[in-house]
């Protein structure tokens, strides 16, 4: 069964993500992919995450499926035009590739190359539009696709902790509207945070996954309460990396009992491990994934 397939017949989801190296090595990143085969239902490969120069998350997409894994390939709107932007929706198409994210990305000041010229020629809405456009066999402007035409899996992101969270829902509302059929959320750590925003989008007919960050110390979690936007880290967790001896295992158990606390509000769960990779397996243990 496709990922499509199970977001259409409701199956609680469960996705994670690998972020492609710095380089061509990819031997090591098979290996993490290979200790969650069977349990996920699908892998992101992060589209050069932080604005840092990566190996390209298509290429890393097309290695897994030919190993039987269901790729999700990101892509921003950071690094293209719109002529590279189809052009990539059709690369991965041909390569058998269906399931897209579609994400703004972050400016390039923020990553490895802060002199970097950004593009965001399309925002993620208009870029959605596009992927369903070339579906009917067209291009933006209008002109015939040849052949057999693309079909994808379409995806978006949102923020549940913004604060205030009325033009996230709106900018969902668009998403919904241009073909996005299922949202990944940015960390969750506040359930009352989310609670919130699930009641504000109970009028939404689609698919959320809520977001995991695993936590590595307590100095990562005031940083992302300082810098990321809608992202809040309660005391009483911050406490708890604060006096564990095994910030592991920690990291493990918090994101187990908030995945827990989540899996009976939505429709499935992202796990962003953020290097931590071969400890996804665990937290899907300690969790009873």
């Amino acid at each position: 069964m496709t990922f499509k397939e199970k977001i259409q017949t409701g199956k609680f989801l469960v996705t994670s993500e690998i972020g492609p190296p710095k380089g061509i090595e990819t031997a090591h990143l098979l290996e993490d992919a290979e200790l969650i085969r069977g349990r996920v239902d699908a892998i992101n490969v992060t589209d050069l995450q932080s604005s840092v120069m990566r190996l390209g998350s298509l290429a890393v997409c097309s290695l897994l499926k030919q190993k039987g894994f269901e790729p999700i390939f990101q892509l921003t709107c950071r690094d293209r035009n719109r002529l590279a932007l189809q052009s990539d929706l059709l690369s991965a198409s041909a390569l058998g590739i269906e399931n897209v994210l579609i994400l703004t990305g972050d400016h390039p000041n923020l990553g490895d190359h802060p002199e970097a010229k950004p593009v965001f020629d399309l925002d993620s809405v208009q870029l959605l539009q596009v992927a369903r456009t070339l579906e009917s066999g067209l291009d933006m402007k209008g002109n015939k696709l040849e052949g057999a035409f693309p079909k994808f899996c379409l995806g978006a992101v949102v923020n549940p902790g913004a604060d205030p969270i009325e033009p996230q829902i709106i900018k969902m509302e668009k998403k919904i509207e241009a073909g996005a059929e299922f949202f990944q959320t940015q960390a969750v750590y506040d359930i009352k945070i989310f609670q919130n925003f699930l009641s504000k989008t109970k009028h939404l007919k689609t698919t959320i996954l809520a977001g995991i960050v695993l936590l590595k110390s307590a100095g990562m979690a005031r940083y992302m309460n300082k810098n990321v936007a809608g992202v809040f880290v309660p005391d009483n967790l911050i406490k708890e990396m604060e006096e564990t001896k095994d910030k592991a295992i920690k990291s493990i158990e918090i994101a187990a009992g908030l995945i827990k606390e989540l899996k009976p509000m939505c429709q499935g769960i992202h796990i962003m491990p953020i290097g931590w990779d071969k400890k996804v397996s665990l937290v899907l243990d300690a969790a009873s994934l």
